[in-house]
């Protein structure tokens, strides 16, 4: 089925970077579409995987924390070229969007784009997309009352006391509480998963994380570097966000706006302009980093937050199969995702409506978008083109 019998390795992996970048200039739509482009190009025009398998590595995927679409993309590539391939594949559907947004980065800095007309409408895009996204989740996260009462008091803890630190307490609670309430309702015909790696190599590599983790804050804290800490800040996200990209805007929100690294509207402005490039929505990474240390700070905030994907998987490939059958392990996640909702609930609020909607011209071009969004089923991309031309009609009009 794979067809790569008689090709060099240096042939799989440009066969592999030119596939994945051709997805990276091309998908737009969030990761549930980019799951989409997946399937279309890698298992239907080039039948690199089965459709079981390919399920599998989802299945895999929405278990972990991080970049969902980002994963399922890196463990094709592994399962394609080996761990080369992965890197590979991440490289080519990245890139692309990394670049757009260290770009637009560096023309904020150095054109004042701060006080440009459009640059509040991306922030009001941002308000709708988030919107919609936590709805979605919502759905899906918290189907039941126990699951929305997580959601809930997630949020209420989030709001009163908003920390980094704080928000790793909620997560490691809802987990716990998980795993006492929701065993019950665990899935029992979960199809098992092979794949070549062998455990000591997957035991090596959460070791390696296991350590970054523990000892970066600890280094930070000695060295006084600000690429070491930009470094640390993102690996910890990255190792953190449960529940996608949308996610990763709370925990890194409290990581940079408090302390001053940047300011909300910066943030937010960032944000806005993620939803309109394709490939992952981490590739904010790349925005903030820029904003706070030019180009060698998107360099080193992009790998930052990506490593852990990459650490993750491919240390849970070999142990996946058995893990996903324990309805220990899958009460847990259904604590843990339900907080992610509350999380994302209270970033709602604040940082995203406090910094954007400030009057009703605000509220009603937000409500379009969200409308647009959530029952016509716009793509984001287009959303933000519909956002900005909507922000400067305002403006025209004089509201």
């Amino acid at each position: 089925m794979n067809q790569k019998q008689n090709k060099t390795t240096l042939q799989i992996l440009l066969e592999i970077l030119f596939t994945s970048t051709k997805l990276g200039l091309t998908s737009f739509g969030g990761p549930v579409a980019h799951l989409a482009y997946f399937k279309d190009e890698y298992i239907d025009r080039r039948k690199w995987l089965n459709d079981k398998t390919y399920a599998d590595l989802i299945a895999l995927c929405q278990f972990l924390p991080g970049p969902a679409s980002s994963q399922v993309g890196i463990s094709i590539g592994i399962l394609r070229g080996g761990i080369l391939g992965g890197i590979t594949s991440f490289i080519g559907f990245t890139l692309p969007s990394v670049i757009v947004l260290v770009v637009f980065a560096l023309l904020y800095q150095n054109f004042s784009l701060a006080d440009a007309g459009f640059i509040h409408s991306l922030k009001v895009v941002a308000a709708a997309v988030v919107l919609h996204a936590l709805i979605g989740l919502g759905q899906k996260l918290t189907p039941d009352k126990s699951r929305k009462a997580i959601a809930v008091v997630a949020a209420l803890v989030m709001l009163l006391y908003p920390s980094a630190w704080i928000q790793i307490v909620i997560i490691l609670a809802a987990g716990l509480l998980g795993l006492s309430w929701f065993k019950d309702k665990a899935e029992s015909n979960i199809e098992p998963f092979a794949v070549s790696i062998s455990k000591k190599t997957g035991i090596l590599s959460l070791t390696i994380l296991g350590i970054l983790l523990v000892s970066l804050p600890i280094i930070t804290n000695v060295v006084n570097n600000s690429l070491l800490n930009i470094f640390d800040i993102f690996f910890r996200v990255g190792s953190l966000v449960f529940g996608g990209g949308h996610v990763v805007l709370p925990m890194i929100e409290r990581e940079l706006v408090p302390q001053g690294l940047l300011s909300p509207d910066e943030f937010l402005a960032g944000y806005g302009m993620a939803q309109a490039v394709p490939g992952p929505l981490f590739t904010f990474s790349s925005y903030l980093g820029t904003m706070m240390e030019g180009v060698a700070g998107a360099v080193v905030a992009t790998i930052g937050i990506f490593l852990p994907s990459f650490l993750l998987i491919i240390g849970a490939l070999p142990f996946l199969s058995e893990l996903r059958k324990r309805a220990s392990f899958q009460g847990i996640l259904m604590g843990v995702n339900a907080s992610v909702v509350g999380i994302l609930l209270a970033a709602f609020y604040d940082p995203v409506v406090k910094s954007s909607i400030f009057d009703g011209a605000d509220f009603a071009l937000g409500t379009i978008l969200f409308a647009l969004l959530n029952i016509w089923k716009v793509p984001a991309w287009l959303i933000v083109i519909l956002g900005v031309i909507g922000g400067y009609l305002l403006n025209l009009l004089g509201f």
